[in-house]
């Protein structure tokens, strides 16, 4: 499968080691599209969760089915990471363009990668 910058997957996450995220879950993919097209073997994505906290610094907001997802669910900003691409089982759909630059913005702020 290859994947799409900005859009929700089902990632099968197990197994889990210490405080990572594990089980069948979306993520979101925030890789380049550019490696994506050039059939790269991992793609790097952020966990969704359902255990939520609320809007901060470390998470984002889905609204339940505003891009596939069954469930209100929060982006884990603070907990991204790079999967075999076998883990993605299938796509659900894009986040809408506002959601993406939220958590854009939120990434570039927790890696201290502020545009100047």
């Amino acid at each position: 499968m290859r994947a799409r910058r900005g859009v929700l997957y089902l990632a099968d996450l197990n197994p889990r080691v210490g405080t990572e995220p594990g089980k069948v879950r979306p993520v979101l993919v925030i890789q380049t599209d550019l490696l994506n097209n050039a059939g790269h073997p991992s793609t790097w994505v952020l966990p969704c969760t359902t255990r939520l906290t609320g809007e901060n610094l470390l998470r984002v907001v889905l609204p339940r089915g505003i891009a596939g997802n069954r469930e209100e669910c929060e982006v884990m900003v603070d907990q991204s990471r790079a999967i075999d691409n076998r883990r993605l089982v299938r796509a659900l759909r894009p986040l809408p363009k506002s959601i993406l630059a939220e958590v854009v913005e939120k990434l570039r702020t927790l890696g201290d990668l502020q545009t100047e």
